[in-house]
C-alpha cells in the first residue's frame, strides 16, 4: 500500500479529470501534480516544510479540495470551519500552533483578524482568470528557505475533535494513515478511474477531505466539488456533474429525498452506481426509501476523525446492504471490548478498531490517550465510544454512542432504537431522540421531531403511537414538534446538550 499522498497520486493517467466544478474546466492529473510541486516550491520560500502546520479556511468549492490535497504534500494542513468566531480561530490557530493561516485574496474575516492578533503569518490564495478547476497561485509575505518534503510518518491532517462539553482534543492524522484510509475506502467501494464522486459535504471535515477528495483521487477517478450544500440545487449540479456516486450524512440525504419527486428525470438519467452515507447512523427508513428513489444500494459507512474516517462499511452487491447496520469490518480490525476493563469480549459491548488509518494518539492529552487506548491480543486498539454489537452474518449494530444512551433511573435506552420507531410514523419527517435530566430518574427520554410538510400529528398522538410499539420506560415523557433541529457544523443532529439549546433546562 502507498504510504503518502504524493505516491497516492503518482499513478495515475495525466490527462484524466481530477477535479471538476461548476462551470469550469477540470483539472487533470498532470495539472492537479504541477499544482502540488508550484504549492511546495511556494511554501519551502516562505521557510515552511513537513513539520510546519498551516491553518486552512476557505470556502468549500475545488480550491479547498486541492489546497488539502498539495498543501499536505509539503507540510501539515489544518482545515478550519470557514463559519467560526473571531475567538474561535484564536482558540484553534493557538491550539494548533499554526505557523501560517492561508486564505483566499481579498478575504478580510474574523480568522485574519485572529492571525492578525496572534501575529501568525497569513498566505493569500488567488485563483487565475479562466483557470481550471482547484488551480490556484500562493503569496505571501514570510520568507525562508525550507525543504524538506512528508515522509509516511509525518503529520498530514490535523483536526479537532467535536468536543460536547470538554476542550476539544487534537488529532493527528499521519501521511500514512490518510493513504491507508484512503485506500481502504477506495477498495469497499470498488473504486476506479471511471468513477465520479460529486462532493457537497463540508471540506473542513474527514468525511468530505477523506471518502469524497483522497479515496477517489486514490483509485484515479475524478471528484466534481459543489459550492457546499444546497437541496435546491442538488439535482442541477448532479445533472452537470454527471458522478457515479455522492456522499452525505443523513440529514443532507433526507433534504434530497424531500426534493426528489420533482427530479424525477434527471434521476432516471443519473449513471449512479451506489449512493454512501457517513458520519451519523442512517435511519433504516431513509435507507430504504433512497433506495426505491435512486434505483442504487445505499452503502452506510462508518466512521470518525480518529480513524481518519472509515472503519466499517456496508458491502456492495451481491453481498447485502442491511438497513441499521453500519456494515462489516472495511480496513481496520474491528472488535467489541469490555466497556471499562481492558479486554475484548463477545456480544455488546464498546466498538474499538485497530490499523494503519488509526491516529498515533492524541496531541498534548496523555490522560485522553491512556482512556482510550490499550493494549490487548497483539494490537494497540482505540475506543470509539461507540456501543454496538456484530450479527451472526459480521455486520455491526450500534446502539449509541456511550455518553448518549439514556439512564432512566438504571434502565438504559438506545435514543438509536427510539428514533427508529418514531420514524415509522406515517407523519414523522426527522427524529433526535435525547436525555432530558430528570430530578429523580436522572434522565427521562425526550424527542425533538420534523414532521412531513402538511403533517399535523400532536405530541399526544406520537406519544400513543410509540407507547404501542416498544416498552414504557422507552416511550419519550416530552415530544417537541419543530421547524428545524439544531444541527452541529457537519450536519449532524447533536444530542447531547440538545435539552439545554432548546431551553428544556432550568439554568442552576
Amino acid at each position: 500500500m502507498e504510504t503518502t499522498l504524493k505516491a497516492l497520486l503518482a499513478p495515475h493517467s495525466g490527462e484524466m479529470p481530477a477535479i471538476g466544478a461548476p462551470g469550469r474546466e477540470w483539472l487533470s492529473y498532470d495539472g492537479l501534480r504541477s499544482l502540488a510541486e508550484e504549492v511546495a516550491a511556494s511554501l519551502h520560500g516562505m521557510g515552511i516544510d513537513a513539520s510546519d502546520r498551516v491553518a486552512i479556511v476557505l470556502p468549500n468549492g475545488p480550491e479547498m479540495a486541492t489546497a488539502f490535497i498539495t498543501v499536505a504534500q509539503a507540510a501539515t494542513t489544518a482545515p478550519l470551519n470557514p463559519a467560526y468566531r473571531e475567538d474561535e480561530y484564536a482558540f484553534y490557530l493557538e491550539d494548533l500552533k499554526a505557523k501560517a493561516l492561508l486564505v483566499e485574496e481579498g478575504y478580510d474575516g474574523p480568522a485574519l483578524a485572529a492571525a492578525n492578533r496572534l501575529g501568525m503569518g497569513v498566505i493569500r490564495l488567488s485563483v487565475p482568470d479562466g483557470a481550471a478547476s482547484g488551480h490556484f497561485t500562493l503569496a505571501s509575505d514570510l520568507s525562508g528557505s525550507a525543504e524538506r518534503a512528508p515522509a509516511a510518518d509525518d503529520v498530514a491532517l490535523i483536526l479537532h475533535t467535536s468536543g460536547t462539553t470538554s476542550r476539544p482534543k487534537i488529532v493527528p492524522l499521519l501521511q500514512s494513515n490518510i493513504a491507508a484510509s484512503a485506500q481502504h475506502i477506495a477498495t469497499s467501494l470498488a473504486l476506479t478511474p471511471e468513477d465520479r464522486c460529486m462532493n457537497v459535504m463540508p471540506l473542513f471535515h474527514i468525511h468530505g477531505l477523506i471518502a469524497a477528495v483522497a479515496a477517489t483521487l486514490s483509485a484515479g477517478g475524478s471528484v466534481w466539488c459543489a459550492p457546499g450544500f444546497d437541496a435546491m440545487k442538488f439535482f442541477g449540479w448532479m445533472k452537470e456533474a454527471d458522478p457515479t456516486w455522492y456522499t452525505a450524512v443523513p440529514t443532507m440525504h433526507q433534504a434530497i429525498l424531500t426534493r426528489a419527486g420533482r427530479n424525477a428525470d434527471v434521476i432516471e438519467k443519473a449513471r449512479l452506481r451506489f449512493l454512501r452515507s457517513s458520519s451519523a447512523s442512517l435511519p433504516a427508513q431513509v435507507m430504504v426509501q433512497l433506495q426505491e428513489t435512486f434505483g442504487a444500494p445505499v452503502i452506510e459507512g462508518y466512521g470518525m476523525t480518529e480513524a481518519a474516517h472509515q472503519m466499517a462499511s456496508n458491502p456492495l452487491p451481491p453481498r447485502a446492504q442491511k438497513p441499521g447496520a453500519v456494515g462489516v469490518e472495511a480496513g481496520p480490525k474491528v472488535r467489541i471490548a469490555h466497556e471499562i476493563e481492558n479486554r475484548l469480549v463477545e456480544g455488546t459491548g464498546e466498538v474499538v478498531i485497530s490499523g494503519p488509518n488509526v491516529t498515533p494518539g492524541y496531541e498534548g492529552n496523555p490522560e485522553a490517550n491512556a482512556k482510550n487506548f490499550f493494549e490487548a491480543e497483539g494490537a494497540r486498539w482505540f475506543r470509539t465510544g461507540d456501543q454496538g454489537a456484530f450479527d451472526e452474518d459480521g455486520y455491526l449494530h450500534l446502539t449509541g454512542r456511550l455518553k448518549e444512551i439514556i439512564n432512566r433511573g438504571g434502565e438504559k435506552i438506545s435514543p438509536l432504537e427510539v428514533d427508529g420507531v418514531l420514524l415509522d410514523h406515517p407523519e414523522v419527517a426527522q427524529v433526535v431522540t435525547f436525555a432530558l435530566p430528570h430530578p429523580k430518574l436522572g434522565e427521562e427520554v425526550a424527542a425533538a421531531i420534523v414532521l412531513k410538510e402538511g403533517a399535523e400529528a400532536d405530541e399526544k398522538s406520537i406519544r400513543a403511537f410509540a407507547a404501542e410499539r416498544m416498552a414504557d420506560f422507552k416511550v419519550p415523557r416530552k415530544v417537541i414538534i419543530m421547524d428545524e433541529i439544531p444541527k452541529g457544523a457537519t450536519g449532524k443532529m447533536q444530542r447531547i446538550g440538545l435539552a439545554e439549546k432548546l431551553g428544556l433546562v432550568e439554568k442552576a
